[in-house]
């Protein structure tokens, strides 16, 4: 939201919402309609029944199974002691073992009631935060605008034009190597690349943000656990494995590395927030056709991005976000790029997330604005699936993390945005301040 006065993103403490907010089963069974109500903000239909259904008849086995383990229980101890009078135990053994059998059925009955209702609820969306807009795209809403556009002529060229003749980036090599949807850098190109990233890792760095490397194969559970997959599981590049190995995936952000980091493990509450951030290039899928505007590197199946994360305690959660939008937005502005800030509507956000802030850079040739950050907060959403929880201090009882992630930056984007907005009539580019030193020169001049 924007202060009336000053124009200033902000985030209203006073309207966080407090309700769970991952699929918790119990809130569920309780508060259905508050979580229909939420959920049809991002779902054209909502029908629990199934989920109900299922629950139900989980319940049911659960206690047909705890009713026949204590029967078989008696029935071993009667047998005990017949044995130990001497006395006839046989007719008792016959029923034990078939309470045994009858038990070995409920069990795998219970198995696979309690594995249909995991898959029916792990296909459900996070729940919408209040503030978020219900619908699609056309609901979004601008919460921040900065900078100017830049006055370029009739005469101004396009990201793919001034690239080709700056001899920053070889679009048909790189389609020679990859493929469609891969380019090169070379060059100041790769240079100016570079330098976007080592400027934010710098920056990540001094605000003590640790840094880490993750590895770019991934397991299957890491995608679940980030609420991708089942839905995008098709959206990434899958591996082909050998019998018996692991099935693995591409990352399509180090987002779903990070996050796994700690899965399955309790966090010490005062070391909370865990702040972390990554440099991998991202690989997806990209399926179906590319618009015509989307051309040069708008949009690949390959490239590179800073990622932020934060662990932290649902009080801490606010806090957090407001920081990394405020990072993500500080970063475009050191570069000198005009851009806005805008809130996503509950269908144009990711179903995982129940708030999701875009950093949009301005693209003069497109006249539009293009994500370049995406900083979202999933509450314990992923943390349920992921299993990270955290111990308050001198408390027994766990709770689940808050998680926070945030593009710190991607360049695929931010190199257009500098060509274009930085041209000057010779066709030659202004290069922002901050990759000066990195690139040996204040301006990129056609070869």
């Amino acid at each position: 939201m924007v202060d009336p006065v000053s124009g200033d993103f902000i985030l209203s403490a006073r309207t966080l919402w407090r309700r769970p907010d991952v699929l918790d089963l119990r809130l569920l069974r309780t508060e259905p309609e508050t979580i229909k109500d939420a959920l049809l903000k991002r779902m054209d239909s909502v029908d629990f029944s199934p989920i109900f259904t299922l629950d139900e008849q989980r319940r049911a086995l659960i206690g047909s199974v705890e009713s026949t383990r204590a029967e078989r229980k008696g029935y071993a101890k009667q047998i005990g002691r017949l044995r130990g009078q001497g006395g006839d135990w046989q007719a008792l053994e016959a029923e034990a073992t078939a309470l045994k059998a009858q038990l070995a059925t409920l069990e795998a009955e219970l198995s696979a009631t309690e594995k249909a209702l995991h898959e029916s609820l792990i296909e459900l969306p996070n729940y919408p935060d209040p503030r978020i807009p219900a619908g699609g795209k056309e609901n979004n809403r601008v919460v921040r605008t900065w900078g100017e556009r830049p006055s370029l002529g009739d005469d101004a060229l396009d990201h793919v034009a001034l690239s080709q003749t700056l001899g920053l980036i070889d679009y048909e090599r790189g389609t020679k190597l990859g493929g469609n949807g891969f380019w090169m850098y070379s060059g100041h190109g790769a240079a100016l690349e570079w330098a976007l990233l080592d400027f934010f890792c710098r920056e990540h760095r001094a605000d003590g943000y640790r840094f880490c490397l993750p590895p770019h194969l991934l397991v299957e559970e890491c995608g679940y656990t980030a609420g991708q997959f089942p839905k995008f599981r098709d959206d990434v590049f899958h591996l082909d494995t050998n019998e018996g190995e692991r099935a693995r995936f591409l990352l399509p952000t180090a987002e779903t590395a990070i996050l796994n980091v700690y899965r399955d493990e309790i966090l010490p509450g005062d070391k909370l927030p865990q702040k972390l951030f990554a440099y991998t290039p991202c690989y997806r899928r990209e399926a179906g056709s590319y618009r015509s505007e989307e051309r040069g590197t708008i949009r690949g199946h390959q490239f590179n991005k800073v990622e932020m994360f934060q662990f932290c305690t649902p009080a801490q959660a606010e806090a957090g976000l407001e920081e990394m939008v405020g990072k993500a937005q500080s970063l475009v502005e050191k570069l000198g790029l005009h851009y806005q800030t805008t809130l996503l509507a509950a269908k144009d956000a990711s179903a995982s997330m129940a708030m999701t802030y875009d950093v949009e850079v301005w693209l003069p040739s497109m006249n539009v604005f293009k994500e370049v950050s995406s900083i979202s907060w999933a509450r314990d959403y992923q943390a349920r699936r992921a299993k990270i929880r955290y111990r308050p201090e001198g408390e027994k009882k766990t709770e689940f993390v808050h998680t926070l992630n945030g593009s710190g930056l991607a360049t695929s984007r931010l190199v257009p945005a500098i060509l274009e907005q930085n041209q000057r009539p010779d066709g030659s580019v202004l290069v922002p301040e901050p990759l000066r030193e990195w690139l040996g020169t204040d301006v990129l001049r056609p070869e």
